[in-house]
């Protein structure tokens, strides 16, 4: 992990200031299930956190070796305090990314930027890390905002205008991702990068999704075939997302995409790199590196 530097040092003399909007003081004051702080140190550890990861979203000479240790979450509500406090820097909120370890573990999400979301095929300038997935997302018609009663699935699938192939790209706050803690990876939103997506369809019900394929190709090539998702039954993450994880801004919105885990898991490719995913029942997405 390197050696431990006082945050407010490190902040003074190696990172650059970077304004958070007041509205994130509301952003980590709700943060449960993705909202409150659980801790006395929480307003001010998170805003610094946050701070340090919005430096390295904007100057890639910035990522950290880790979250100093003084004000780095300990569990998931402090994890969400950090990531809503950067969301709140977002121009806008297009959409969400939302996965489980399984079908029956608790999801986790984070607000994707719309500045990253963009229809394919696509180019995308990651220096760095480069990681792909292949996933199925849902484009939202209606908007479901917070209400005391929750939403059924029938009222979320009725929200749903589309269902669309995408690609997740994936980069990183952190020069080595995988060698930080669950999270400090949460509270970078699970490295998320950018959201390639192809063209979507209405009718998309009747589709048997534990059954659908995915192709993978980088540079031509297959480079993966996978079934199913891991997670299972994506809707229930949608509704969960209704429910429970969009509400601190305001809810699932009309136009936003809600991105339902990934199908192949990460892979890193090359700069340069040509990738394509194909799923048989829902059509196709690309982007290139450069």
């Amino acid at each position: 992990m390197g050696k431990r530097q006082d945050p407010a040092g490190m902040m003074d003399k190696t990172h650059p200031r970077v304004h958070i909007p007041r509205k994130s003081q509301e952003a980590h004051a709700m943060s449960e299930t993705p909202t409150t702080p659980s801790a006395d140190r929480l307003p001010d550890a998170a805003h610094q956190a946050a701070i340090l990861l919005m430096a390295a979203r904007t100057n890639p000479a910035l990522k950290l070796e880790a979250i100093p240790a003084e004000i780095r979450p300990m569990d998931r509500p402090q994890a969400y305090a950090i990531q809503h406090l950067v969301a709140a820097s977002f121009a806008a909120i297009g959409g969400w990314k939302v996965g489980a370890t399984g079908p029956d573990a608790p999801p986790q999400c984070g607000a994707l930027p719309a500045i990253g979301i963009k229809p394919s095929p696509a180019t995308m300038s990651q220096a760095t890390l480069r990681g792909i997935e292949a996933e199925i997302c849902f484009r939202m018609g209606t908007d479901l905002p917070p209400r005391d009663t929750p939403y059924t699935r029938d009222e979320v699938i009725a929200a749903i205008a589309t269902a669309h192939p995408v690609i997740e790209t994936l980069d990183s706050r952190y020069a080595d991702p995988d060698s930080v803690d669950a999270f400090s990876g949460l509270a970078d939103t699970q490295s998320h990068g950018g959201l390639v997506y192809g063209e979507g369809i209405a009718a998309w019900q009747h589709i048997d999704f534990a059954a659908e394929m995915v192709d993978q190709f980088v540079d031509g090539a297959l480079h993966m075939r996978r079934q199913g998702n891991p997670v299972g039954d994506m809707i229930r993450l949608v509704v969960w997302m209704a429910n429970e994880g969009a509400t601190w801004a305001g809810g699932l919105k009309s136009g936003q995409f809600v991105t339902c885990g990934s199908w192949t898991g990460k892979s890193v490719v090359a700069e340069g790199a040509k990738v394509r995913v194909v799923f048989p029942s829902i059509g196709a997405a690309s982007v290139d590196f450069v």
